[in-house]
């Protein structure tokens, strides 16, 4: 769990919780609209305690491979496998059977870790903001390097301004930030929340992210209204605070027109609060407003006014290689006493790579999306019977509120597996025509957006080699049909089995 200086999600902390138990909804004190990263902890925390999940968890283990081990026809061999399985391994030599394997590794668990010449001599400290350390990073006086202005650069950059003696951010594409306005929950917002939790979670399962209730309705089409009531709006909007932004108008992420309204609006923004002309420059996107994901802030560009930070754009000034004593960066050397890689995840797919995966006649998971994820509803593949992904690649997951998506996942799962125990069926598994018929449909519905028109970690284009497939499904609520059509229709696009 992301534990780096400024960690918050971007989701606001009572929509992002649990909605399966009335009980917990009414118990759990949020402190703050966005909520820190300890206060998330403590929350799974007290999840974990209260409903004594610990006892069916095992910490501390690498899963190292997950092989479907087929029935043998063989019944006169006495070792022969009986019945089809998965067999686990562990980085502590365990090996574990179950008949189902459920994957719920995250999207974004798997840090991306750029090849830098030279990293490993780095005399000084290099962290990686997915692999902050448990005790925390001294960086009072030091020379700190801060590459990457994506969300964990955006959350960690004013924090570590305040406390290095130095600092440079490396920036390669500027990044739209909207100022979160976080502020303390008082003990009114969260009684009438409560008092109307599940309407709430109605209300948000019918938004196209699962979140956002506070946000209100969208304003229509941006050019129904003048120049002065759209900017009215976006001032209305920017004042709200969070992503709730980029919803203001129906069509901002639909029409490059439109989005280049919103857009324009955050660059001016941005060089009213930015006192250096060249550097709010600098920091300006000139990409696609939503393409890539947008950060909530906390006196981000503001940390650009301070004396002790510098900015290098790395297409002009690209990092050559790092020394024992910092990096050559455009042909000059940064001094630093402290790397900071805030260079994002493996997307979607990293985690699920990590692991030696073998369905039916030892086909890798790896070979099979070698040109990209295929799956069906994001929640199986074909040639891997009993295996789950949790939110993973074709679902709604990075795009929608991911505990809204996990519960749904697993709700979705734990009926299947419900269903196929009435049935007498022993195995499920994608159908070939469905998957790939899926995977057409999930890009069908992003090209009719504008979240391709960029090279963004949507696509898997922070990670050199990474096949360029689209990969989340845009929109929850049609999704959510889609699983209920399916079952529905018997499961239609899975084909049961007994071996």
């Amino acid at each position: 769990m992301d534990r780096y200086p400024g960690a918050r999600c971007d989701v606001e902390s009572m929509e992002y919780s649990y909605a399966f138990s009335p009980e917990l909804e009414q118990e759990w004190e949020s402190t703050e609209r966005y909520a820190t990263q300890p206060e998330i902890l403590s929350y799974i925390n007290h999840v974990a305690d209260r409903f004594d999940l610990r006892k069916d968890m095992q910490f501390s283990t690498r899963v190292v491979s997950a092989h479907f081990v087929e029935a043998s026809p063989d019944v006169a061999d006495e070792k022969a496998e009986r019945v089809p399985h998965w067999r686990v391994t562990t980085d502590a030599g365990e090996t574990l059977t179950a008949s189902f394997c459920v994957m719920a590794t995250g999207c974004l668990s798997s840090a991306n870790t750029p090849d830098f010449a030279g990293l490993d001599s780095v005399a000084g400290e290099v962290y990686h903001t997915s692999q902050w350390p448990h005790e925390g990073v001294e960086i009072s006086g030091k020379r700190v390097g801060v590459i990457g202005t994506g969300s964990s650069g955006v959350q960690s950059i004013p924090l570590i301004a305040a406390e290095a003696d130095r600092l440079t951010v490396f920036q390669r594409t500027p990044n739209y930030s909207i100022p979160a306005q976080n502020r303390p929950l008082d003990p009114e917002t969260q009684a009438e929340v409560k008092a109307n939790y599940a309407s709430i979670r109605k209300q948000n399962r019918a938004r196209t992210a699962a979140f956002g209730i506070n946000w209100g309705r969208n304003q229509g089409e941006t050019f129904k209204w003048s120049v002065e009531e759209r900017h009215a709006i976006f001032e209305r909007y920017w004042e709200m605070g969070g992503l709730g932004f980029i919803s203001a108008f129906s069509d901002m992420l639909l029409d490059e027109e439109a989005n280049k309204e919103a857009a324009d609006f955050v660059r001016g923004k941005l060089g009213e609060i930015v006192r250096d002309p060249k550097r709010a420059e600098l920091l300006s996107p000139d990409h696609v407003l939503g393409c890539k994901r947008p950060c909530a802030d906390t006196q981000y560009f503001e940390a650009f006014n301070r004396d002790n930070v510098d900015l290098i754009d790395v297409n002009a000034e690209p990092i050559e290689r790092f020394t024992p004593t910092g990096m050559i960066c455009g042909g000059r050397e940064v001094e630093l006493d402290c790397v900071v890689l805030a260079t994002g995840f493996d997307a979607m797919t990293g985690a699920l790579h990590a692991i030696d995966i073998q369905g039916r006649a030892g086909q890798s998971l790896i070979e099979k999306w070698s040109a990209g994820p295929v799956t069906f509803l994001g929640l199986g593949s074909s040639g891997f019977p009993n295996f789950f992904t949790i939110t993973g690649p074709g679902s709604p997951s990075v795009l929608a509120n991911m505990v809204t998506a996990i519960e749904q996942h697993v709700e979705w799962i734990a009926d299947c597996l419900e269903f196929m125990s009435k049935k007498g069926h022993r195995l499920i598994e994608a159908a070939p025509d469905a998957e790939q018929a899926w995977v057409e449909h999930v890009n069908a519905v992003a090209d009719e957006t504008l979240y391709p028109q960029c090279n963004s970690w949507y696509l898997g284009a922070n990670v050199p080699g990474k096949p360029r497939v689209f990969m989340p499904h845009v929109g929850f609520p049609p999704y959510v049909a889609k699983c209920e059509e399916v079952v529905a229709k018997g499961y239609e696009g899975f084909n049961f089995s007994s071996t």
